[in-house]
């Protein structure tokens, strides 16, 4: 029972890191109909910005571990979220009356772009983060003793999942976003500025994958290039098990992948991770392919 629990938690706090990235997916899908397949590139990104920032500017020396890694974390989202609506700025607005297929082979070739300049600039190598920024120590929770960085992984998460949500729930602009995931042409009838809620879309969902990158490299202390390929498989699946487009639809799939994953690696095999994951996503495309929340119109984003 305790090796359950164990997992339980190692697999809420996984599956919070899968959950933030497939928001950046399932935004973007609702929007444009679009897989953003440099997504994942851009949490690799995020990840190796924050090992930059995080030795450059030694912010938890200066301000202590907690600020210091509150503002490691909102200057990765930032720079992200400009990486971002420049990548839709240069590789996807140009296309957007173009066929769907062009606009797919567009986010491929930014995706090898991207892949190939942080491999250029920082090297082929695991990349290690500092293993001091978080504590070590363990807090005790009904007898017991889970790592307190597991711990403040999946509050982080939650938390952004719940600003996610509230806005796009009860904000103008979150209301615009909703609007034009129904209807582009509608929207525009109504005066809403359909670039503008894309270029929100761009910034919002590149920020939570900046974010989810500077949380592996904290909670796994290594990096590497390669590393958006798994992630952004693992965060897909997340989405398309939720229902793609929908946005509690993906914070529900990757809460339920990182579970999955954790309790198929204890009592199966851990070679077995990546195997029981796809898995369920072909049981889910085969007898529910629009997810377990389904693509509810008025509710996707």
């Amino acid at each position: 029972m305790e090796q359950f629990f164990l997992q339980l938690t190692n697999g809420l706090a996984v599956g919070g890191i899968y959950a933030l990235i497939a928001l950046g997916y399932t935004m973007v899908y609702g929007v444009l109909k679009l897989i953003n397949f440099a997504h994942s590139d851009l949490f690799t990104l995020g990840a190796y910005l924050g090992l930059t920032l995080l030795t450059s500017m030694a912010l938890t020396d200066r301000v202590g571990p907690f600020w210091g890694t509150l503002i490691l974390a909102v200057m990765v989202m930032s720079l992200i979220a400009l990486v971002g609506a420049l990548l839709d700025r240069v590789a996807y607005r140009p296309l957007r009356q173009s066929p769907r297929l062009s606009a797919v082979v567009s986010a491929l070739g930014a995706s090898i772009f991207l892949q190939n300049t942080v491999m250029l600039i920082y090297g082929a190598r695991f990349q290690v983060y500092p293993q001091d920024i978080l504590p070590s120590t363990a807090i005790r929770v009904l007898g017991l003793d889970i790592p307190l960085v597991r711990v403040l992984v999946l509050c982080t998460s939650i938390l952004m999942m719940l600003a996610l949500y509230f806005f796009i729930q009860r904000t103008r602009i979150g209301t615009a976003i909703r609007a034009a995931a129904i209807d582009q042409g509608a929207a525009r009838l109504m005066g809403i500025d359909v670039n503008r809620v894309i270029l929100m879309v761009f910034l919002v969902g590149p920020a939570l994958g900046g974010v989810a990158g500077l949380m592996v490299g904290l909670y796994y202390g290594q990096i590497n290039f390669t590393m958006g390929w798994g992630y952004g498989l693992k965060a897909f699946t997340a989405a398309i098990l939720g229902g793609i487009g929908n946005i509690p639809g993906a914070m529900v799939g990757g809460i339920l992948l990182g579970i999955i994953e954790a309790m198929g690696a204890a009592y199966l095999s851990i070679a077995w991770k990546d195997a029981i994951a796809f898995c369920v996503l072909i049981l889910i495309l085969i007898f529910r392919p629009t997810g377990l929340l389904g693509e509810r119109v008025a509710e996707k984003v």
